[in-house]
């Protein structure tokens, strides 16, 4: 784990250089124009919608009237917003950090080798295509777990447990694979990716849960949603400055395993080749032995 700290503390401190705070600046910039964007269009529709959605079903008819019974009839109007906001946040999670991926994880691998790691070569191990298909298909996994342990989350402790859990593991996916995508070779990218495993879903992990931070901002309920206009780009701003710190770390715990894996001797060394061994260039006689001292047969 010394390693994985190292990398931690430097991963901090290249958050402070200017290309990577420049570099936050698109990313950012697409997503809360996208986030404020849908809102503009599509917020109040989406609440009539699911206004009328809910109150056709009667569990939420009874829910209203215990509220109305408890003198907090007030609540049923935030009811809908609530929980549209919720149900967009993990979304908005995901889009941050494949932003961060797409446009701010090579620059700063680059950044890192550039700083870090001179000498190390590149083997440009996968395409773009290839790094692509991996993070959709590792953002659709994500969806599918999201998607079926949303039951889950109405216990109080796994609502804090299981989204942070599910980012990690799409972080740890993500971004391991990009780090080592532009250095390292496809059979270099599978064994430290399998070797160092555990490593990298610790740091996948931790980084799901620093982006659980703005879960404090939904912790104001009501007050949250009056101002979503406001703290939903602040909650943004948050999830990517996380994902670029998680970007920063992946990069460097990354290349600096694959530079050890490179200097690091054979596992299993070949054996020395034999040494050549020297013929005698001398005719041979095909004659059997002691042919030569025979007497020659008699005629008779």
């Amino acid at each position: 784990m010394r390693s994985v700290l190292d990398a931690f503390f430097r991963a901090a401190a290249y958050c402070l250089h200017p290309r990577v705070i420049a570099l936050s600046f698109l990313p950012l910039a697409i997503t809360i124009a996208g986030v404020l964007g849908l809102g503009y269009f599509f917020w109040n529709d989406a609440i009539e919608a699911l206004r009328l959605e809910l109150e056709a079903w009667a569990w939420i008819k009874l829910i209203a009237g215990a509220l109305d019974t408890l003198g907090l009839g007030g609540l049923r109007a935030v009811m809908a917003p609530a929980l549209l906001l919720f149900a967009t946040i993990p979304f908005i999670v995901i889009v941050c950090l494949l932003m961060v991926s797409f446009f701010m994880t090579p620059a700063m691998v680059a950044l890192v080798a550039e700083r870090r790691f001179p000498g190390l070569e590149r083997k440009k191990g996968t395409s773009l295509i290839a790094s692509v298909a991996w993070a959709l298909g590792s953002t659709l996994a994500a969806c599918l777990a999201m998607a079926l342990s949303v039951p889950l989350w109405l216990l109080p402790p796994l609502v804090l447990v299981l989204p942070p859990l599910i980012w990690g593991w799409l972080s740890y996916r993500v971004m391991a694979f990009d780090c080592l995508a532009e250095h390292a070779s496809a059979a270099e990218r599978r064994q430290l990716m399998q070797q160092h495993r555990f490593e990298l879903l610790a740091i996948g992990l931790l980084t799901g849960y620093l982006g659980a931070l703005p879960s404090l901002l939904w912790a104001s309920g009501a007050m949250f949603i009056a101002m979503a206009p406001v703290l939903v780009p602040v909650a943004v701003w948050v999830y990517t400055l996380v994902f670029s710190f998680s970007s920063l770390w992946f990069a460097h715990y990354s290349l600096s395993m694959l530079e050890k894996l490179r200097k690091a001797p054979p596992l299993h060394p070949q054996p020395p080749a034999p040494s050549p061994v020297l013929v005698d260039q001398h005719p041979v006689d095909a004659r059997p032995p002691n042919s030569a001292s025979a007497p020659p047969l008699s005629s008779s």
